[in-house]
């Protein structure tokens, strides 16, 4: 998913500091390998930005790509930072990944300096315009009964401001963020599927030979042998504490 979620930064960077000033310290909720932190480091440098996830390995991609960032382990229902500590908290592709989505808000809203900025975007799965969406509709051509990702929290319109909302957020908006990636061969887009990663990679691991090349043969059908173009869109949420 990197190579939708590294364009989809810098949409998300411009919606979560909008009308913000450059001189404040952000903190990047869930970081990964440093997608979003690389597009906060750009705009404000090194020093303004902070980063935490709870997986050790994607904490040390970060501190090695920017080691005067403050990255740490940590989850995103248990900050390890002060209260009031950032003029804007920022969550990218994080809340469906919460083990406790509401309490994982209030940590965000806890540690934002009063009239600071919380934000939060998720893909848009529930509307069928999230980067995998043509990867399940082959799928459950083939197998009706398999679980696609549309009813992971905050993929559709609204769920992310009923729980900023909830959370107390104040002037609580909301957009939908679209990218567009070129994709030069079906085989490219294809090959990540293969790698087990998320639970699309998950799906394609479990299948047999003779399954697989089903489902190859319906992706084939639904995209085509290339180039083309995909343009994807997810859902984003930002409110004032």
């Amino acid at each position: 998913m990197g190579r939708f979620s590294a364009p989809l930064a810098t949409s998300f960077a411009d919606f979560g500091l909008r009308g913000l000033g450059e001189d404040m310290s952000v903190l990047d909720v869930g970081c990964g390998p440093g997608m979003l932190t690389a597009e906060l480091v750009r705009r404000l440098g090194d020093e303004r930005v902070s980063a935490v996830d709870p997986q050790p390995s994607f904490i040390a991609a970060v501190q090695a790509a920017y080691p005067e960032v403050d990255a740490q382990v940590a989850s995103a229902e248990d900050l390890p930072h002060e209260t009031a500590t950032f003029g804007a908290t920022l969550a990218q592709l994080v809340v469906h990944f919460m083990a406790d989505p509401a309490r994982g808000v209030q940590e965000m809203k806890r540690v934002t300096v009063p009239g600071g900025r919380v934000s939060a975007c998720v893909w848009a799965h529930a509307d069928d315009s999230g980067p995998l969406s043509g990867f399940w509709r082959a799928v459950q051509r083939i197998d009706p009964g398999a679980d696609d990702e549309s009813g992971l929290t905050g993929s559709a319109r609204g769920e992310i401001v009923a729980l900023f909302e909830g959370a107390g957020l104040r002037e609580v908006t909301e957009e939908l963020l679209t990218v567009a990636l070129e994709f030069a061969t079906f085989e490219e887009w294809w090959l990540p599927f293969t790698e087990a990663v998320g639970p699309a990679g998950a799906y394609v691991a479990r299948l047999g030979e003779d399954r697989r090349e089903r489902l190859v043969t319906e992706l084939r059908r639904e995209y085509g042998e290339g180039p083309f173009s995909l343009q994807v869109a997810a859902w984003a949420a930002t409110g004032r504490v």
